[in-house]
């Protein structure tokens, strides 16, 4: 015999035709339990991945990977600290910016946005706002054009296109011969960009720094200087040097620290969605505990004969351990195999079912955006495909811990 006597012995039960079809028909549900839990789980790992990346893509193409701004007071000389912030390795792109909430008007539409002025030849190097640009260009805005550039959202609901004309009011007022009146200025669209993420193309515009720092009242000064970062993921540390070296006069920040909830909470619910969808493997795996337990009291009289022919309880228990985790093992794979090629071709299926029911699943509105990412990571695969087998193995112990203490002689009394 070429095989260990147990493996031998597990493997000849689980092919063998049993008796009992019945058992036969709750070890393929068992199989089947665990690979469907393990393609859903891997399928939803995969999409919160892709969820997570897209926004943060979406969010840092509009927002800055770090700031730099100066306490109470606006910005006269911008370009000597991005020459500096621009000497750190990582920085690889630096421009200046203001920033403020105001009102636009458009007819009876009225809303609250937040407006950012940029200077458009500096603009591409810290964000993709110019490459998102469904009508009209960026470059078109110009110093003293008192021009605007609407996100998408904004522009519908506003009801305003490329050349149509609205009011913008800002929250400080000016003092006339007739009281005190809320400051206002008619802008043209100049154009309209599109993101993709509603909480921007609904809420965002963009207009020139010259003319936003007159908006403002700043005096030609600027908030602050926005800075792209060669790694992302290096911003907290990348602020930390700059803050060093500007000194304390300077407010450093970086992405992390203005969307850290929001992050957190899309890590938290990436946790809490593996532990839920866990226990549908969990249940699964379970199945196979009532699997076993009905092969071994199938298998009564075979467990006898083979412990009177010198078989120790640890043999047996070990040849319904092999069975239980063969069964795991499929399932397992069957799983993986699924879980990758549904979260690899989720962005094609998902399209094509919302065509075939014409309806929509996430709504822009409601949704931070409108598609539905994936990014598998093998990490994740491995997490799922281990926890599986885990599982299974915990879930065959008792059922091979009956096996192991049948008594022969009992076993053998009516046969």
């Amino acid at each position: 015999m070429l095989q260990p006597f147990e493996l031998f012995v597990g493997l000849r039960y689980t092919r063998a035709k049993r008796r009992n079809h019945f058992i036969s028909f709750i070890s393929l549900i068992s199989i089947l339990g665990i690979a469907l839990g393990v393609t859903a789980l891997i399928t939803v790992m995969a999409v919160m991945n892709g969820f997570e990346k897209e926004l943060r893509e979406r969010i840092l193409g509009a927002a800055s990977h770090a700031t730099i701004t100066l306490f109470e007071e606006p910005m006269q000389r911008w370009q000597e600290l991005a020459d500096a912030a621009i000497e750190h390795p990582q920085v690889v792109g630096a421009a200046p910016y203001v920033e403020g909430q105001v009102m636009v008007v458009k007819g009876k539409q009225v809303t609250g946005i937040v407006v950012r002025g940029v200077l458009p030849e500096e603009e591409p190097a810290v964000s993709d706002i110019s490459e998102k640009m469904s009508d009209g260009e960026l470059a078109d805005l110009t110093s003293g054009s008192f021009e605007i550039v609407l996100g998408s959202a904004l522009a519908t609901f506003l009801g305003a296109d490329v050349g149509d004309k609205i009011t913008v009011i800002t929250p400080e007022s000016s003092v006339t011969p007739v009281g005190v009146l809320p400051r206002m200025k008619r802008f043209t669209v100049s154009g309209i960009f599109e993101i993709g993420m509603f909480e921007y193309d609904r809420n965002f515009a963009l207009m020139h720094a010259d003319d936003a720092s007159v908006l403002m009242k700043l005096n030609k000064g600027y908030t602050g200087v926005r800075l792209r970062l060669n790694d992302m993921f290096a911003a907290r540390l990348v602020a930390g040097d700059l803050a060093k070296e500007v000194g304390e006069q300077y407010w450093v920040s970086d992405w992390t620290q203005r969307h850290a909830n929001f992050f957190r909470a899309v890590k938290t619910e990436k946790t809490v969605m593996f532990v839920i969808l866990s226990l549908i493997v969990a249940v699964a795996a379970f199945n196979i505990v009532s699997t076993l337990v009905m092969v071994v009291t199938d298998k009564q009289s075979a467990i006898a004969i083979l412990r009177t022919m010198g078989a120790s309880p640890k043999s047996i228990m070990l040849i319904f351990l092999i069975q239980g985790a063969l069964i795991g093992l499929v399932g397992m794979v069957l799983g993986v195999i699924g879980g990758i090629l549904l979260a690899t071709n989720v962005e094609t299926l998902v399209p094509a079912i919302e065509r075939l029911f014409q309806t929509q699943f996430l709504d822009a509105s409601v949704y931070y955006i409108n598609v539905l990412p994936s990014e598998l990571d093998y990490n994740d695969v491995w997490r799922v495909a281990s926890l599986a087998v885990v599982l299974t193995l915990l879930a065959t112990l008792y059922p091979a811990w009956v096996a192991a203490r049948t008594e022969p002689a009992r076993a053998l009394a009516y046969e």
